[in-house]
């Protein structure tokens, strides 16, 4: 049997993101429950690793039963006309700006070209979504071996809940990264019922930060659940002048606030001294407007201590302060945080 070279495992370098990535939300992730339905072919690596949230790996001398393992959707040579497809469900209904269609690692087997269809559906069902009605929201692009492909969509402010790739005719995509706003999940909420009014499942969204040095950007703050690692937060640097670091988030929908949650998990020698939060009811300008006023607005929680790796609850520090609809989330100096949950009632 031949012997086969191993070294070190090669992680994909970060993508070069554009602003308008930058300030948008990975409608893709699994964190936020996207999941590949289905795919044509998957026979060398399977269709769910393509939205795996982690960079893609190599791994010299990784082999599985049917040849060399990778880190990513591939599929086999195809012999036959045709291309190969998959079905991807994202995680939450939403508009798209873009995508990043990633080929790292894959250098002879990625596909020459690829594009993206959407659609609206209820179902999971694959013959069901196959019968849908499709709208090509990337036309057909050439594609690179192992790189990032940042390429913008072409469907304007309408909402998608799937999407079907294709590759032409077949390969290899390591990551696919679909860039958008998250749209809705509050407009069915009643008057009385409790909801995170920040949650990017509800169609909460960061507008605007002074820094993300580390781990994540600001969107990981509105993911669903505890964070995972340190890396699975808002990381600021170490602030070596004057002042304090900032967030502006808007929330899902325009509500009252009742109770907020600041999580610190696994942030021990660099979470935040203290933190508090200004918030404002914004009718009208835009996000740049809204961030110049937003040191400015009223205190919803005033400075609080905060902890290391741990989940601060505050409820009678809550300001009264009616209808909202953004927040300026301040940490002082600097530092990490994990979860920020903003519970309260949509004003209807």
């Amino acid at each position: 049997m031949a012997s086969h070279a191993s070294g070190p495992t090669v992680i994909a370098p970060a993508a070069d993101l554009p602003d308008w990535a930058l300030r948008s939300v990975d409608l893709a992730n699994p964190r936020l429950g996207a999941k590949a339905l289905a795919a044509s072919d998957d026979f060398f690596a399977e269709v769910s690793r393509m939205l795996n949230p982690e960079p893609a790996q190599f791994v010299p001398g990784k082999f599985d039963t049917n040849g060399k393992w990778m880190d990513g959707w591939e599929s086999r040579r195809k012999r036959v006309a045709g291309h190969d497809w998959a079905l991807v469900k994202l995680g939450v209904k939403g508009s798209i700006r873009g995508f990043d269609v990633d080929t790292s690692h894959f250098v002879g087997n990625y596909p020459p070209a690829v594009s993206i269809e959407a659609c609206v559906s209820d179902s999971d069902d694959v013959a069901a979504l196959q019968a849908a009605q499709w709208t090509e929201v990337l036309p057909a692009t050439a594609l690179g071996p192992s790189s990032h492909h940042i390429v913008e969509a072409v469907s304007g402010d309408a909402v998608w809940t799937h999407l079907r790739v294709n590759m032409y005719p077949d390969g290899g995509i390591a990551r696919l990264r679909v860039y958008g706003q998250p749209v809705g999940g509050l407009e069915n909420a009643c008057a009385s019922q409790l909801v995170d009014l920040i949650a990017l499942e509800n169609g909460g969204r960061p507008v605007a930060w002074n820094d993300a040095s580390f781990g994540s950007t600001v969107t990981a703050l509105l993911l669903p659940g505890r964070g995972v690692n340190m890396g699975d937060g808002w990381e600021t640097r170490r602030r070596r002048e004057p002042g304090n670091d900032w967030c502006v988030i808007e929330l899902g929908a325009p509500g009252v606030v009742e109770k907020i949650e600041v999580d610190t998990a696994f942030f021990k020698g660099n979470y935040p001294d203290r933190c508090s939060i200004q918030a404002a009811c914004v009718t009208g300008g835009t996000d740049r407007s809204a961030t110049t006023q937003s040191m400015f607005w009223a205190t919803l929680l005033p400075e609080q201590k905060l902890q290391m790796d741990a989940v601060h609850t505050f409820e009678e520090q809550v300001a009264q302060l009616g209808k909202i609809t953004h927040i300026r989330f301040n940490i002082f100096p600097d530092g990490g945080v994990s979860r920020l949950r903003l519970w309260g009632k949509v004003a209807k």
